[in-house]
């Protein structure tokens, strides 16, 4: 579905009288076009007759308080119309946090989960002031978080695990952020016990780059975008600069409909080249795929799971109809499908759950009365592989079921990358909709990986590191850098500096967000980035501090060969 302007009132929503009523030349629909750094900019300099002023001052008064508001929370880029379906959780979430400061209420316990979702660092600093405001005038606050410079700031720290899923559930350890008692993962990265490395060396690349010319849609100043290809190249910038607009739709749009055939239009570009090269005979392709890799969902009902994402599913149903049990009963794959009749349970149509409809309420999902949640009738169940039948197999967490196929190659392969991406504890029946973001994007990076690669795939992802703890973006790090050794590109849109600092190449986006961003203002390693744009970019500056506490010594007469771990 494409989404156009209306022709009569060309996106004002209002009536063409409506909107000749006008302040300064400007009417409602101009000034809720413009960002909320503009408008209290036009606010503070709007100029009134003396019996307006009068009318008018309690009223605008109260326009530069609620702004204020908003951009104290660092959501200055955005414009007072973005419709609400686009904002990200964080932003939805920082909306809210607005409203509330602007309130002044006391004795309130607020409760956030990771509002610092898509901030800088600059804008992450406003956002712990904002929250510290709170605190001060007599409120209580709780926020539920993984980004290292909020835990910081906190007055009291509960650190849950030891680990996920299972293996966690319990209260490690409490304290002041730099004394937590009891053993915490999370107390070893603060302290600096634990941190994710800087690497001894940039990757060089195999020479061939994309070049997109002219991107202008949303923000985007008419700019050349150059992508090394064979890296591992991190997106940066202040949030709105149009990191999001330039790679998720335009880049990706673009090759999506070269490769895939989608129907979903690109913003506006004049040209890209460099996805082929001459051959000796013909054209030889560079890149052969794009993948988006996100955070959604791997399935939106209780009857997808990891088994059947990966195709793990597949080779177990393989193994069971094998079994000498399953040819004399003269039972086929089929039978072992809870999404085909046979061998399903028939009350709960295979998924274990059946769903109460709640009319104005959400829907309700209960445990099957009949097959107990195992999704098969009896008769399947009787058949057995080294003492389990099928639903305990899915019931087996991954770190179990490694274990357990060790002698089938083709299942431990896919195995032992969903484990060796840290999501050893989750079930391989887990239902889908109980999975968080962070894992269900770490369940596709693992089907990735199991894949037979060509080295030609650009992989985009929008800030993974949401929702994940230090050692996760360490792991996170881990499958990206494999992706990439296999002669992949890998584009990571982000703001977590363990992530920057570990890329190979740099595309700072800025100077500022919203009609102030859009541009392309510094390129490189992360060295070379500190090195040469620290006067243009809040990256940079940011950057600096995060490799000098890694020791690296960035010198005046600085060359890639200079850099000393």
């Amino acid at each position: 579905m494409t989404v156009t302007k209306c022709k009569t009132c060309k996106g004002g929503r209002l009536k063409e009288d409506s909107l000749w009523v006008r302040i300064a030349e400007k009417n409602i629909a101009d000034i809720t076009q413009l960002s909320i750094k503009d408008c209290r900019e036009f606010f503070n300099l709007i100029t009134l007759e003396e019996r307006k002023q009068i009318v008018a001052e309690q009223i605008v008064k109260e326009i530069k308080s609620r702004l204020d508001f908003l951009l104290n929370v660092g959501l200055d880029y955005l414009t007072l119309d973005r419709s609400a379906k686009t904002l990200s959780g964080g932003e939805a979430q920082r909306i809210r946090l607005a409203t509330q400061i602007g309130s002044q209420l006391t004795g309130v316990l607020y409760i956030l989960d990771e509002p610092s979702i898509g901030l800088h660092q600059r804008d992450n600093i406003k956002l712990i002031n904002s929250l510290k405001n709170l605190r001060d005038i007599g409120n209580s606050v709780i926020v539920v978080e993984h980004d290292k410079e909020m835990i910081e700031a906190a007055d009291f720290v509960v650190d849950l695990g030891p680990g996920a899923g299972e293996h966690g559930g319990e209260i490690v350890a409490f304290g002041p952020p730099m004394s937590l008692n009891g053993y915490s993962i999370t107390g070893e990265y603060l302290s600096g016990e634990k941190k994710i490395n800087v690497p001894l060396k940039r990757r060089k690349g195999h020479g061939n780059s994309i070049t997109l010319k002219g991107a202008h849609g949303n923000n985007l100043k008419n700019l050349t975008l150059n992508i090394p290809l064979g890296k591992f190249i991190c997106v940066t910038g202040v949030s709105g600069s149009g990191k999001s607009s330039l790679i998720t739709e335009t880049l990706y749009r673009i090759l999506s409909q070269r490769f895939s055939k989608t129907s979903e239009p690109p913003l506006s570009y004049k040209s890209i080249d460099g996805l082929t090269r001459q051959g000796e005979k013909y054209m030889v392709k560079i890149i052969d795929k794009i993948i988006e890799i996100d955070q959604t969902a791997i399935g939106r009902t209780p009857r997808s799971n990891p088994a059947t994402y990966t195709g793990l599913f597949t080779f177990i149903r393989d193994i069971y109809s094998s079994l000498p049990d399953s040819k004399i009963r003269g039972y086929k794959q089929g039978r072992f499908s809870f999404n085909v009749k046979g061998g399903r349970c028939d009350s709960c149509e295979g998924a274990g759950l059946q769903k109460i409809e709640m009319n104005f309420l959400p829907d309700v999902y209960v445990t099957c009365d009949v097959c107990h949640g195992k999704r098969y009738n009896k008769e399947t169940l009787e058949v057995k592989y080294k003492g389990k039948n099928i639903a305990e197999v899915l019931e087996m967490t991954v770190e179990e079921a490694v274990i357990f196929f060790e002698s089938v190659p083709s299942l431990k392969r896919k195995l032992q990358t969903l484990y060796d991406v840290g999501l050893g504890y989750i079930r391989l029946g887990q239902q889908a909709t109980t999975l968080s973001g962070g894992e269900a994007q770490r369940v596709k990076l693992s089907t990735e990986l199991s894949k037979v690669q060509t080295g030609k795939t650009l992989y985009i992802l929008d800030e993974p590191t949401t929702g994940l703890h230090f050692e996760d973006i360490n792991m996170l790090l881990d499958v990206l850098n494999k992706l990439v050794d296999k002669g992949n590109t890998v584009i990571v849109i982000e703001h977590n500096l363990d992530v920057i600092k570990s890329a190979d190449w740099i595309i700072d986006m800025g100077p500022e967000g919203g009609a102030a961003g859009g541009r392309i203002i510094a390129e490189g390693t992360p060295e070379e980035l500190v090195k040469n744009f620290m006067n243009v970019s809040y990256t940079a500056e940011f950057l600096k501090e995060e490799l000098q506490k890694n020791s690296i010594f960035i010198p005046d007469n600085y060359t890639t060969e200079a850099i000393k771990v």
